[in-house]
């Protein structure tokens, strides 16, 4: 509201300028800037929501006077006039420009404006007519026309096209960050709760099979061993959701190292024999045990598990199951770590073997500069 009761007084103070003196010539004042000064006022108003409508409110004080221009050129050459204006200029012609310029700043559909700028040609050609229809003076209407009206317009057309591509990649990284940070959160879903979903159905399907319990609590044993499964599925359907199978998994582990992972395991009920050769633990251990882990408690309940480690290989051998499995195949666990090893470089097989399933993985070796092989280091 300050900007425009500024613009609206200088405006006004121009356009009182450019008419009769007041003190003089009263009557003239009255007849010619008063009503101007009204029109101005209704301009202003209606500006900043409607600047077309501004636009064309303005007309009468477009730049319909040749005396004063941007410029003066002699084309004696080609006209009979030396002195020829152009781009002529009066002393609302900024303002005139201004709301041309918000008008391709903020006007979404161009056809309204085409229409104006029709209209401010057609009284343009009226005015050079109105005077002779001399050549010079339509060099004079051409640059002021282009200058006033069509320059400031394309000018904020432009404008805008720019803030709207970068609005748009705004969008678009945000949208990109929301599905990196969606994928996270599947991922810590699958790795967290699906792996202590796994134990809990574990330890159900123990205390199930334990002697010496009524049966009463045997139905209650197999009725948690239900639910964790029941809660196993609905977690993979949320992150079925969550999951963006276009965002690469990540390759640096989190959490427990490989002993404290099978050794939580055990604790849960599962029999897992682990064999860790020396040398550096390969940075992708964690992640192949823990999904190979949380597949043997979901699909072979109550199998014995072998876990061999070396720096360049991982082994993952189940046998039969003991008991119903408690879950459904075809998850994305393995679907994700096939893409996390496949960009360490590695290799990953899963397949059913005799009575149980392994999963292997193989890892390049890496040799450094000077000859020597080396391993990413867990951690």
């Amino acid at each position: 509201m300050v900007y425009d009761l500024l613009l609206w007084v200088v405006l006004g103070v121009f356009i009182a300028a450019m008419g009769p003196d007041p003190f003089k010539d009263p009557a003239g004042f009255a007849m010619v800037t008063v009503p101007r000064v009204g029109l101005a006022s209704v301009a202003v108003l209606v500006g900043r929501p409607y600047p077309l409508a501004a636009l064309v409110l303005l007309l009468p004080l477009g730049p319909w006077q040749f005396s004063e221009g941007f410029a003066t050129v002699d084309l004696s050459w080609l006209l009979p006039r030396r002195n020829v204006k152009i781009l002529p200029l009066l002393a609302t012609s900024p303002y005139i420009m201004w709301y041309a310029y918000l008008t391709g700043r903020l006007l979404a559909r161009a056809w309204p404006a085409l229409a104006a700028f029709g209209v401010i040609s057609l009284v343009g050609v009226g005015v050079v007519l109105a005077q002779g229809g001399d050549l010079a003076l339509w060099v004079s209407m051409g640059t002021a026309l282009l200058g006033t009206y069509l320059a400031p317009y394309v000018l904020g057309l432009v404008r805008r096209l720019l803030l709207q591509q970068r609005r748009q990649t705004r969008l678009s990284v945000e949208a990109q960050a929301r599905m990196r940070e969606r994928a996270r959160i599947a991922r810590d879903m699958h790795d967290s709760l699906g792996h202590d979903l796994a134990l809990i159905a574990v330890r159900a399907a123990g205390l199930e099979l334990a002697p010496g319990l009524a049966p009463e609590q045997v139905k209650a044993a197999g009725e948690l061993r239900e639910a964790a499964a029941d809660a196993t599925e609905r977690l993979r359907e949320i992150i079925g959701l969550l999951r963006e199978e276009a965002d690469a998994a990540p390759l640096s582990p989190v959490g427990e190292d490989v002993a404290e992972l099978v050794r939580r395991a055990r604790d849960s009920g599962m029999s897992i024999t682990l064999d860790l050769s020396p040398g550096p633990v390969p940075d992708l251990a964690r992640p192949v045990v823990q999904e190979a882990l949380t597949n043997a408690a979901k699909h072979a309940p109550g199998a014995a598990v072998e876990v061999s480690i070396s720096p360049h290989r991982i082994r993952v051998r189940n046998g039969p199951p003991r008991t119903r499995p408690t879950a459904r195949p075809g998850g994305l666990g393995l679907a994700g770590l096939r893409e996390r090893v496949r960009l360490a470089g590695g290799a990953l097989s899963a397949a059913s073997v005799a009575d149980g399933f392994e999963l292997d993985v193989t890892i390049p070796h890496v040799v450094g500069r000077d000859g020597s092989e080396a391993v990413t280091l867990e951690g």
